[in-house]
């Protein structure tokens, strides 16, 4: 794989390096940051164990072909090492960790704006998907309307195995009402035959197989999302809002004849007040009380327990900007979780802003595990000052003044903390 990953960052070069400089436009740009932090007890006790402190460095390089005005040829490359690791982190930094993040064609065919390949998708603010996938998204314009149509792969089966293909199709179009309102309604649908990669959440449990491999037969998973995003001005107030509710079946071995009955709603605001600016948003995503009915009803999205969908919200408990942990009794999704958000940021002199933030976050059916609700109530600083012209440094401090879910036993004994830096350039 990593072979395969060099060759095409190579073969993109020689492209981009020994064409005629005639025959198109090459447009490059980046992101570089390196971050250092330390996290500490997470899981809810004094185990130095599940304690992290570490730095880390990220590169990504974008490189666009724009071959003409209806045609480009899009690439993002990433590189990722934790310095003292065996990638490029350790002494001689030479180590291999190169990741192809998009890669994929932007043509337009007279009303036909046409994406091909690995890209960026986001569905409901990323509460259903926000990641890269490979696939194909084809748009098209009605005055003042965007249309698109999704379709990509979750899981690919292979030679005599094509029951196990996993595909998914969107439909999202953008209706703009003016420049104060926008409405975007959507419906998603996820299908897999026997089950694999399309997701089953709390139920989260892919497909067993049997002997050699192979999947018992059975009707697999057919699950949709249905909703919509909003986007108001009003005066001084931004507003945006998501929300979708979801359904289909879950049938395959570990998981027969489910219905699947969940939702999400979620929404923020803010308001400019001179020199500072209020915030606050909030989100429900049910929750499923009883895991041995025949009802899912804790909300997933497309990826199931796995990747594909995170939405970032607090720093300890939602990802944040240091995204390596979150605490115990919290989820990388927002799956059985409701969450209220008030916060301010102010900008004291040009080159300054502080932002705080105060989250209360808490399960809606008793955690499975510690029987217990309650996360706690996190409190999170942040400071972001640019250094030179490009370069910004960002200071961050949070404290979770956690409750009893915050743990592994429902007995939460310690509070988690979270101090770091990171230090970014993008151009």
């Amino acid at each position: 794989m990593k072979k395969l990953l060099v060759l095409s960052l190579a073969v993109v070069m020689v492209v981009a390096f020994t064409l005629p400089a005639s025959a198109f436009e090459s447009v490059f740009g980046g992101y570089w940051r390196t971050r250092m932090v330390t996290q500490q007890n997470f899981n809810g006790e004094d185990d130095s164990e599940a304690d992290l402190s570490q730095v880390d460095t990220r590169t990504r390089l974008y490189y666009t072909a724009v071959l003409n005005d209806n045609l480009k040829f899009v690439n993002q490359f990433e590189f990722d090492a934790v310095w003292g690791d065996t990638g490029y982190g350790d002494f001689g930094a030479d180590g291999i960790s190169i990741e192809v993040r998009h890669t994929y064609i932007d043509a337009t065919v007279g009303a036909i704006r046409a994406t091909v390949g690995a890209q960026p998708l986001d569905f409901a603010k990323g509460f259903i998907f926000s990641d890269t996938a490979s696939g194909a998204v084809l748009s098209t314009k009605f005055g003042d309307t965007l249309v698109p149509f999704a379709w990509f792969k979750a899981n690919e089966g292979g030679t005599n195995f094509n029951s196990r293909d996993a595909d998914v199709f969107a439909l999202y179009p953008v209706f703009k009402f003016g420049d104060s309102f926008s409405l975007n309604p959507f419906l998603i649908y996820g299908y897999s035959k026997q089950g694999d990669e399309v997701g089953v959440g709390v139920r989260g449990q892919m497909s067993t197989y049997g002997e050699n491999g192979i999947a018992p037969p059975d009707d697999g998973i057919g699950v949709y999302w249905i909703g919509a995003n909003a986007d108001a001005t009003l005066g001084s107030f931004n507003l945006w809002f998501s929300g979708a509710y979801q359904g289909g079946s879950l049938d395959y071995d570990g998981a027969s004849d489910i219905d699947v009955k969940a939702f999400f709603v979620a929404g923020g605001a803010n308001v400019p007040l001179g020199p500072a600016s209020l915030h606050g948003q909030g989100f429900y995503a049910s929750g499923d009380d009883d895991a041995d009915d025949k009802d899912a009803e804790a909300f997933f999205g497309v990826g199931g327990g796995g990747a594909g969908w995170t939405y970032y919200w607090a720093e300890i408990m939602g990802n944040g900007v240091f995204d390596e942990n979150i605490s115990t009794g919290s989820t990388t999704d927002i799956s059985n979780l409701w969450a209220l958000n008030i916060g301010a940021t102010i900008k004291p002199m040009e080159k300054l802003s502080l932002t705080g933030d105060i989250w209360y976050a808490a399960h809606v059916e008793d955690d499975f595990t510690t029987d217990e609700k309650n996360l706690g109530v996190e409190v999170d600083l942040k400071a972001t000052y640019q250094l030179t012209e490009g370069l910004n440094l960002d200071l961050v401090g949070a404290y979770l003044f956690a409750d009893d879910a915050t743990s592994t036993d429902g007995d939460n004994d310690e509070d988690p903390y979270e101090l770091g830096a990171r230090l970014s350039i993008s151009f």
